[in-house]
């Protein structure tokens, strides 16, 4: 058998982490970057988005939010299982997680979507008090915070299942990729701090998250696409909030829900929680606060 070149294989490399689309390359404000560990941590862009991005070495790392403690509830309100794609280029911080505990959320575990490949399991949890789960849900939002020392990365089903998700729409001729992935506090700090400075914090909190309330913070959320009011009503877009629940996604902020997620609408955000609540929550037409009956604002 003839020898594969160290050259060939990294280019075979590089090809197959291509494989749930390319990662945007986007930024208009001077962020400073986060340590290139983190997949696709991104710097800020316009101003009806919360972030843009900037790329990871996609030929080297896989294309892999004021911080008090929260107790964790039953009823108040994004796995860090080793993937080489994901938590391996996204999981790297002075920060660290509590390890994940395999436990069996609420949600069933049979595949209620038409096809079994396309189903995603819930998230496994972590073993940290100071989380808040419902449900076997990990939550963040403005009422929720996650514990500055958090760093769990992107979590590697969520990953997997995104890569899903940008392979079915690619074969309707859709170009779905991922844009921003896992974001730290400190990052995320940047990123709000930055947004406060150009347009006020008042402004600011409708569209970004403070360090320690964001989504991103959890590795279970991910932004694709132009991550500002351009990516709306877009093909893209449409086929996202259709069909992301077959992958276990939800489209997280919808369209006249501010006043209930405390963000405005983003057709480009969507969070992993399995297939099967996803699927609940996409038929209910409910918020994720208001499948739980909880608040989104700052206390």
């Amino acid at each position: 058998m003839k020898r594969i070149s160290k050259i060939t294989l990294i280019l075979m490399a590089a090809a197959s982490m291509t494989a749930c689309g390319k990662v945007g390359e986007r930024s208009s404000l001077p962020i400073p970057q986060q340590p290139a560990a983190t997949v696709t941590e991104e710097a800020a862009t316009g101003t009806s988005a919360e972030e843009s991005t900037t790329a990871a070495d996609t030929t080297t790392t896989a294309a892999a939010d004021s911080s008090e403690t929260v107790t964790t509830t039953a009823t108040d309100t994004e796995t860090a299982t080793e993937a080489p794609a994901a938590n391996t280029a996204a999981g790297s911080s002075d920060n660290t997680a509590a390890a994940p505990v395999q436990q069996q959320s609420a949600q069933t575990q049979t595949a209620n979507t038409s096809s079994d490949y396309n189903y995603g399991p819930a998230p496994v949890q972590y073993d940290d008090s100071r989380l808040t789960y419902i449900n076997g849900v990990l939550i963040a939002n403005k009422s929720y915070s996650l514990p500055a020392d958090f760093a769990p990365g992107l979590d590697s089903t969520c990953y997997n299942q995104f890569c899903k998700l940008s392979n079915a729409a690619a074969q309707e001729g859709l170009n779905i990729y991922l844009s921003s992935g896992f974001r730290s506090y400190d990052y995320q700090a940047q990123i709000y701090n930055n947004y406060c400075a150009r347009d006020g914090q008042a402004a600011a909190d409708t569209y970004s998250a403070r360090p320690g309330y964001s989504e991103h913070q959890t590795g279970l959320a991910i932004d694709v696409n132009q991550i500002d009011d351009s990516f709306i009503g877009t093909p893209e877009a449409i086929w996202l909030e259709n069909h992301c629940h077959e992958f276990g996604f939800i489209l997280r902020y919808p369209q006249g829900k501010q006043d209930i997620t405390g963000y405005q609408y983003e057709s480009w955000h969507i969070r992993y929680v399995g297939t099967d609540l996803a699927t609940q929550i996409h038929n209910s037409g409910l918020t994720l606060e208001e499948y739980f009956g909880i608040d989104s604002y700052y206390h």
